[in-house]
């Protein structure tokens, strides 16, 4: 949690206010001598003098004590608000600001309840006790304040080693990325292809076996992709004039004039040439659609081997030794102005091309740093908390007992 928020300000004043009254009744109950001349406080507010010699068990000393347990058993609760979070009582936040500033408010309460005295045994294990809980009580908020301050993203404390081997995979992907890509090597047991089914661009497809065909436009259909190979047909005209129209009919319109009017006006039988037959097939072959243009490609960006291979033996050297190790400050990137200067010239070494790749290499070294210092902090919050919350139970319960005994055996 932050110290300096304008959230605090409300708690900074009421925390104010309460000791000024405290002091105020304080110095005119127990020494009215040295108040102010003019201000006298209501009679109600003063109390008759009392037999006891200490000032704690006095009314208003009991008062002070009173409110100091109760901070102190208010302050205990806010570890059991933070495992039951659907508790309507107010958000986190806002129990987590009452226990910080209601127990700065004790350390007045408890220095007037004590006379500004340590008393017996028993009242100094408990002053010794107090002054150890609020002392990592503000070490504690002031390890908070910077991890807020210092780590601009806090990640989840069991996730760290997780988030490390990621940076380190991405450092090595990328290191790969600039060296060449080796040859395929051909498994030498492999059988040959067979030649036979191998079909090139510039081979002609087999011809299909039917059988024997009536007429040459049937003849035609039947060849797949190939120039018709068949032999001369002998037509007569008057075959020819027998044949029925739907037969004719793709053959007449794709035979040039003179051709037909020489097989209709001969009497005797004439030879059609693979000329005339080879035509026929065209005709009946669909129209093919129009192949669209394959859209161009971009052009690769042009690569420099310099300065790949300076990148590859930047990663190699500095970048995942870091990522990997254990402990990254031992390792000089740990200093931020070291990593500054170090990625500025790692900049100077490499083309205008490659400086971003050398960018973000730079805020994964930037990442690794925080990790670190994130794993530092809470390691010290929690050393912090195996100090704080056991004091803490151990100044409440004598705290609970000197109570008990003051009422009932003073």
């Amino acid at each position: 949690m932050r110290i300096f928020n304008r959230a605090h300000v409300p708690w900074f004043i009421f925390v104010f206010l309460a000791t000024v009254a405290a002091v105020v009744l304080y110095v005119a109950n127990f020494h009215p001598q040295r108040m102010p001349a003019g201000i006298h406080l209501p009679v109600y507010l003063i109390q008759k003098p009392s037999e006891h010699r200490s000032v704690g068990g006095t009314p208003l000393g009991l008062i002070f004590g009173a409110i100091s347990f109760a901070i102190f058993i208010f302050a205990t609760l806010l570890g059991a608000r933070k495992k039951v979070v659907l508790w309507r009582l107010g958000t986190l936040q806002r129990w987590m600001r009452a226990h910080i500033w209601l127990t700065l408010l004790t350390v007045p309460l408890v220095l007037l309840h004590s006379g500004f005295r340590l008393g017996g045994p028993m009242t100094t294990l408990l002053m010794v006790l107090y002054a150890v809980v609020m002392v990592s009580g503000i070490y504690g908020l002031i390890l908070q304040h910077l991890m807020m301050e210092r780590l601009p993203a806090e990640t989840v404390f069991e996730q760290i080693p997780h988030i490390r081997s990621q940076l380190y995979a991405a450092a090595e992907k990328l290191r790969d990325s600039f060296r060449p890509t080796p040859p395929e090597k051909t498994d030498a047991g492999a059988p040959a292809p067979s030649p036979a089914k191998s079909v090139t661009a510039s081979s002609t497809p087999m011809s299909s076996t039917a059988g024997d065909l009536s007429t040459p436009t049937a003849r035609a259909k039947s060849t797949v992709g190939s120039t018709i190979t068949a032999e001369p047909i002998s037509i007569t005209a008057g075959e020819v004039a027998g044949v029925k129209a739907t037969e004719v009919a793709p053959l007449v319109v794709e035979v040039a004039d003179p051709v037909v009017q020489k097989i209709q006006s001969s009497p005797a039988p004439m030879s059609v040439q693979p000329e005339v037959a080879s035509a026929a097939p065209t005709a009946a072959k669909p129209a093919v659609p129009a192949v669209k243009p394959a859209p161009a490609t971009a052009p690769k960006p042009a690569t420099d081997p310099a300065s790949e291979a300076a990148l590859v033996e930047f990663i190699e050297r500095q970048i995942l030794p870091y990522l990997s190790a254990r402990r990254g400050e031992k390792f000089q990137l740990n200093n931020p102005r070291f990593s500054d200067d170090t990625f500025r010239y790692a900049k100077l070494r490499v083309a205008e091309a490659y400086r971003s790749r050398v960018e973000e290499i730079q805020a994964w070294c930037d990442e690794r740093r925080m990790l670190d210092l994130q794993t530092k902090l809470q390691h010290w919050l929690h050393a912090w908390l195996f100090v704080h919350v056991p004091f803490s139970f151990l100044l409440l319960m004598l705290t609970a007992w000197h109570a008990f005994v003051t009422l009932f055996y003073y």
